[in-house]
């Protein structure tokens, strides 16, 4: 299928009510109503296609645009194609979208130190959700590398933007489920650091709070 072809099909499978779910969560412009199950077949189907992906986040929908980090390659995108995506980030649901994709490319950690400082509210949450990912899955970065993310997010989390915050809590979530050690340096952080407050707008999303996430993932973990 062509770029052309998918995008009729994702305009055949949208719907009026996830659109409207999408509305609420601050998606703009031009926008079908796809739900991630559809967005999901449509994968399968497609596989692994840079062209394809650089296609259709060419038309400027949202719907195909997160299709496209679905089906992009991560080993094939240029580091100059990524920067051309970040600018376009123009939702929170669109960043987190990216984000995943980001983090399976060559260009994540330099990326992740890049966008957290961007300036950009957006930008900057997806460089922190590339920390989550990094202590989720970097197993040769030592204990140390996340230390000192933890006195950043002490120091920095309540004066971060609005999104920004809500990364940064995921990234304290994720460091503190690393391993046991930063496990119980991340629950001491959390503890300085005190509840973590953000404006999800008209959703029903809620922030968790750090220390009680991770005690619970452990305690199912040991279970």
């Amino acid at each position: 299928m062509n770029a052309e072809q998918v995008l009729a099909a994702l305009k055949s499978a949208g719907t009026a009510q996830t659109m409207k779910t999408y509305r609420r969560h601050g998606i703009q412009g031009d926008i079908y109503g796809v739900s991630y199950t559809e967005l999901g077949k449509l994968r399968k189907k497609l596989k692994v296609n840079q062209p394809l992906a650089q296609d259709l986040w060419a038309s400027g929908n949202y719907d195909a645009r997160v299709l496209a980090t679905m089906v992009g390659d991560p080993a094939a995108i240029s580091e100059a194609t990524l920067d051309s995506w970040s600018r376009d980030l123009d939702s929170q649901p669109l960043a987190d979208a990216f984000g995943g994709f980001v983090a399976r490319t060559p260009y994540a950690m330099t990326k992740m130190k890049a966008w957290m400082s961007a300036g950009n509210e957006r930008l900057e949450s997806v460089g922190w959700r590339l920390l989550s990912d990094a202590a989720m899955t970097a197993e040769e970065l030592p204990d140390s590398f996340f230390e000192d993310y933890l006195q950043i997010l002490e120091l920095s989390i309540d004066s971060a933007k609005n999104r920004v915050r809500y990364a940064m809590n995921g990234a304290l979530i994720a460091i503190g489920l690393r391993n046991a050690s930063l496990g119980m340096k991340a629950i001491v952080s959390a503890r300085k650091i005190g509840k973590v407050v953000v404006d999800h707008g008209d959703t029903n999303c809620r922030t968790p709070d750090a220390e009680t996430y991770i005690l619970k993932a452990k305690a199912r973990k040991k279970a």
